[in-house]
């Protein structure tokens, strides 16, 4: 590599170092979203460098070559959007900083996307869902390692549909969780924000039935400091083991596991909401979504809500008005 490119190369890298360390300090972004912002920032910057050019001196249609170029090595169109927003961030910080006086990703556009709507179960297989683990629960007394197992999913799924919480947050509750006497948890989301979200009597009740189990059953895992501790380097449940449990639960109850994942149950919390009558905003501040834009993917509920008033409450609708 000839000296100007390692240069570049190299200024390159300290100022994405710069932008990432900005990201984990002021915008408390977590360690997964980090690494997922190196490697597609580390692609750009080495295409760039590849092409002869730097952070400092990239040109808008460099970077629309680069976005071009992601097309023709056959990454989707959601990759692309991606990585321009990305790019964007990067370049906006730099100009902050003084390291360039110009923003040349300022007026690129992203790859349209066709709208996916969220998969999401209805009220129905919601209940059957619940019922299910509840019942196989109930079948499991009388052998305690069983209904310690069972009763940990009855609750998981309770506390899932109840709150919408991300699976991270729900897997890592501190047990303090299961201390409040008020009918709220407090939970760290995502930069380490925190919210108070509200629990249903059912959840509350399976929340205290599995305690109640773990503590009798296991007192040396009840003792630690998780609600739902497990073996393994982080003390407490893993995502990929309740994700499991979940599509057993889906299975005896009839449902297609590939229909059901704990996000799945996520989006059913805020479709269900919405259809019977809730704000918006109150949605986003459950979920923890930063950004109100985050949750309107869940308009296409509001869209349906809103013809069906329309339809069930005007004055003048054909359906109820004797105009002819």
């Amino acid at each position: 590599m000839p000296a100007k490119h390692r240069g570049e190369k190299a200024a390159s890298a300290a100022s994405l170092e710069t932008f990432l360390e900005m990201m984990a300090a002021e915008r408390g972004a977590a360690g997964n979203t980090l690494d997922a912002y190196r490697r597609d920032l580390d692609d750009y910057c080495n295409a760039i460098i590849d092409a002869g050019k730097s952070l400092q001196n990239v040109a808008t249609d460099d970077i629309r070559t680069y976005l071009l170029g992601l097309k023709s090595r056959g990454f989707a169109a959601s990759t692309s959007a991606r990585r321009l927003s990305a790019i964007r961030q990067l370049h906006r910080f730099l100009c902050s900083e003084g390291q360039r006086k110009d923003d040349p990703a300022a007026i690129l556009e992203g790859p349209k996307q066709a709208l996916k709507l969220p998969k999401i179960l209805s009220v129905s297989e919601v209940e059957r869902l619940l019922n299910t683990a509840n019942a196989m629960r109930d079948a499991a007394q009388g052998d305690p390692a069983a209904s310690l197992h069972t009763a940990r999913i009855a609750c998981l799924l309770e506390l899932l549909y109840a709150t919408g919480l991300r699976v991270s947050e729900l897997v890592s509750l501190p047990k303090t969780a299961a201390r409040r006497k008020e009918p709220m948890i407090l939970v760290r989301g995502k930069g380490g924000r925190e919210r108070l979200v509200p629990l249903s009597e059912p959840a509350r009740r399976a929340m205290r039935l599995y305690r109640g189990l773990l503590e009798k059953t296991d007192p040396r895992a009840a003792a630690g400091a998780w609600l739902f501790p497990a073996e393994g380097k982080s003390g407490h449940l893993s995502r990929q083991l309740f994700a499991r449990d979940l599509k057993t639960v889906a299975a005896a109850a009839g449902i297609a596991t590939a229909r059901v994942s704990p996000h799945v149950l996520r989006h059913a919390f805020a479709s269900h909401l919405l259809q019977n009558g809730a704000d918006l905003r109150i949605v986003q501040e459950l979920l923890g979504h930063a950004d109100i834009s985050t949750t309107q993917i869940y308009t296409h509920v509001l869209d349906e809500r809103m013809k069906a008033m329309v339809r069930d409450l005007h004055p003048l609708n054909d359906a109820k008005s004797s105009r002819q």
